[in-house]
């Protein structure tokens, strides 16, 4: 009884089998037919290989969710040079609540405003690569993934006294509550009052006034490679000397997260306005470069994400069966044109003459000229 069902269980899976092989005496191979196959094996390996590189590359994932962080402090990183002596300006930070935050972080350098050749390569290079981010936003998803890491060339050692020196690079961090603000940098030292705060303008003469700058960093938040702010690089050159600059500035909270890098930062977007003042025409204001930032309610999660292990294989299993089957159909409908074609040309060659009629060999008898005729 046991051997009655061993053997009914192997019959009924035999049946079963989607299988069936054919004896190798049945299968007869062609030239053309071992053409297809070695196309359809090299095809095969080709896409396989190709499928391979799209396997490993990886693509930003971009979600959006509500920032419910309120508490925490925002870093400011300033680096800014302004073309006036250091003890004729003051920068720092008044925020929506009328609150004068402490500049205590940043640092006032007496510098040369122009650049090194060094510094101009590394500035022209910055100016091109927000340039071409302008057009191709793709190329930010790049950026991101290749976390790259670079700063400017140092500041070269200068050999004359600081006296000479009429640019002043101001530098360093800030911490301010996540609200609403305005950085700015204008004449004079600024002193805290119970309204809020004001600059010592009044000992600084007109004629020393030049609020050209060069932004070589402005950012929100940890400083982490594989982000450009738009306002890096940015050198703005007045010929007035009572010129405002201003910069409205939109922070997005970002949670970055790539194979090489993990942090919480912020991007933003900028809008510029700049005007000269000139009280008697009307234009009234501060003459001074001011930065004015909000935070958007929305942060954004930039995940860099990979293909799966298992996609890949299914992939990789339809390329093949595809590719398979394809090329055996093609190759059957093709045999089967080759074997019409050639069946009709033997048959118009080949074809027996069939003896004419009685009647029609007589007329091709008198048809013909003889000797005599010709004569």
């Amino acid at each position: 009884m046991r051997r009655l069902t061993k053997k009914k269980a192997l019959t009924l899976v035999k049946e079963l089998d989607a299988f069936p092989k054919v004896p190798e005496s049945y299968v007869e191979s062609t030239a053309s037919g071992g053409t297809v196959s070695l196309i359809a094996f090299t095809l095969m390996a080709v896409l396989a290989f190709l499928e391979f590189f799209v396997y490993r590359n990886t693509w930003m994932k971009y979600e959006y969710e509500v920032d419910k962080d309120f508490s925490s402090k925002l870093r400011i990183n300033v680096d800014i040079t302004v073309a006036m002596r250091c003890q004729y300006i003051g920068a720092d930070v008044l925020d929506l609540a009328e609150n004068m935050v402490a500049s205590d972080g940043l640092k006032y350098e007496p510098v040369n405003f122009e650049l090194s050749p060094e510094q101009r390569l590394w500035h022209m290079t910055l100016l091109h690569i927000q340039e071409r981010l302008r057009v191709e936003h793709a190329l930010q998803d790049l950026i991101f993934k290749a976390a790259i890491k670079g700063a400017p060339p140092a500041q070269p050692q200068s050999e004359d006294s600081p006296s000479s020196l009429r640019a002043c690079r101001i530098h360093g961090h800030m911490y301010v509550n996540k609200v609403a603000g305005n950085f700015h940098v204008t004449v004079g030292k600024s002193i805290p009052h119970p309204r809020g705060h004001a600059h010592l303008a009044a000992l600084v003469s007109h004629d020393t006034y030049n609020f050209s700058h060069r932004i070589d960093q402005l950012s929100f938040g940890e400083v982490i490679p594989g982000i450009i702010n738009p306002l890096d690089g940015t050198e703005k050159v007045s010929a007035e000397s009572n010129h405002m600059f201003q910069y409205f500035i939109t922070i997005v909270p970002t949670k970055l997260n790539t194979y090489k890098v993990s942090a919480e930062t912020n991007q933003y977007s900028v809008t510029e306005q700049e005007r000269v003042i000139n009280h008697a025409a009307g234009s009234h204001g501060v003459s001074g470069i001011f930065m004015k930032y909000d935070i958007s309610s929305l942060m954004v999660k930039v995940t860099e994400q990979h293909m799966p292990l298992w996609q890949f294989l299914v992939r990789l299993c339809g390329i093949i069966g595809g590719i398979f089957s394809t090329t055996g159909m093609l190759h059957s409908v093709v045999g089967f044109l080759i074997d019409v074609f050639c069946c009709r040309f033997q048959m118009g060659i080949y074809r027996p003459l069939k003896e004419a009629p009685p009647n029609e060999q007589q007329n091709s008898e008198t048809l013909i000229p003889t000797e005599n005729d010709a004569q």
